[in-house]
């Protein structure tokens, strides 16, 4: 039988470049992908921690963010050939619960996991995938653009129009500038025409992130960036706060907020518990808001954004082997914009 090569979790932090056996065709309803790139996320540093909550059994390939190219079709496909260019949703939906079917595939009722984090993922050179969960890559996008849609482009779309329902001149707060959707946030907004603020952690990445476009941008390692905010808006506030980075900013992105202001988080990088002050929440009028992965057409939309021109930005590009690098570099936080695994 015909080798691939498999990245691999074989224990928690132990991470292998192994050999499997390559999968067989593909079934009714599939299609055998072949890898090109793979981002990394959060979600791969959780996962590679050995995070409680996941339940999984190693070995475990890991990746759950890709562009593929597709290398055949099972029975019953017919909207993907050989040789198309998609990018894989990541969680296995059913596709036929009342959330699938009102295009909330987030909400699933019975997903059966996320792919790279409860099942096998995609850093290997061969795989299969519904069909129904691939979403095609516009002609002029790069594969290494695509490779950061189903989870970076995806979650910012969702958070940021889905969620927040961000309208051109509104200003956003973004933290965590420096970040894989922290970057994107970033451009995306400034694309619709809002003003940004953004909060880094040096002064190398507020250069980065003026350069994306940002109009202000607060290292928060000097300053307490709520304060910052509070006087660039006049004590007003910002309409949205972009917040993903958990316990060590929740307060003060509440206090950035403008009355009736809205946040939407996506994440706990920095810890999972924040206080909240309920007087200040009701007066203020705030609309706090939670946001996990993203429905299938952020993705599409978030392909869109790239062949329009608002792309990406890539940190660093390593090999398949080189894997453990690129999960402790987010770790450490020394990064600016997105993490690529080339295949």
């Amino acid at each position: 039988m015909a080798m691939i090569r498999a990245l691999r979790l074989v224990a928690d932090r132990q991470v292998a470049l192994t050999e499997r056996d390559a999968p067989t065709g593909p079934g009714v309803n599939e299609v055998q992908l072949r890898v090109r790139a793979v981002g990394l996320n959060h979600i791969d540093v959780w996962g590679f921690r050995g995070m409680a909550f996941a339940k999984r059994t190693y070995p475990l390939t890991v990746g759950a963010e890709t562009s593929c190219e597709v290398a055949s079709v099972g029975d019953g496909v017919t909207g993907f050939r050989p040789g198309d260019r998609v990018v894989p949703y990541s969680a296995l939906t059913c596709g036929t619960c009342a959330a699938c079917l009102s295009g909330r595939d987030n909400l699933c009722e019975n997903v059966a996991g996320v792919r790279g984090f409860h099942v096998d993922g995609f850093a290997q050179d061969l795989t299969n995938h519904p069909a129904r969960l691939l979403v095609k890559i516009p002609d002029g996008v790069s594969m290494q653009d695509a490779a950061c849609v189903a989870v970076a482009y995806g979650t910012v779309e969702h958070m940021l129009f889905d969620n927040a329902q961000l309208r051109p001149g509104e200003w956003v707060l973004v933290q965590a500038g420096g970040s894989g959707i922290g970057s994107i946030a970033i451009r995306i907004a400034k694309s619709i025409g809002c003003g940004v603020i953004t909060t880094v952690g040096s002064q190398a990445k507020a250069e980065q992130a003026r350069a994306l476009g940002a109009d202000h941008v607060i290292n928060y390692r000097e300053d307490r960036f709520e304060g910052v905010v509070r006087k660039l808006t006049r004590k007003k506030g910002v309409d949205v706060v972009f917040e993903h980075t958990g316990a060590d900013t929740w307060a003060g992105s509440l206090l950035s907020l403008k009355r009736g202001g809205r946040l939407v988080t996506c994440g706990a990088t920095s810890g999972p518990v924040g206080s909240l002050n309920l007087m200040q929440l009701f007066q203020q009028q705030y609309r706090i808001i939670g946001s996990f992965g993203a429905p299938m057409t952020a993705l599409a939309r978030g392909l869109q954004r790239i062949a329009s021109g608002v792309r990406p930005v890539i940190d660093t590009v390593y090999g398949l082997a080189d894997f453990r690098a690129g999960v402790e570099r987010l770790e450490t936080r020394d990064v600016f914009g997105k993490i690529l695994i080339e295949l």
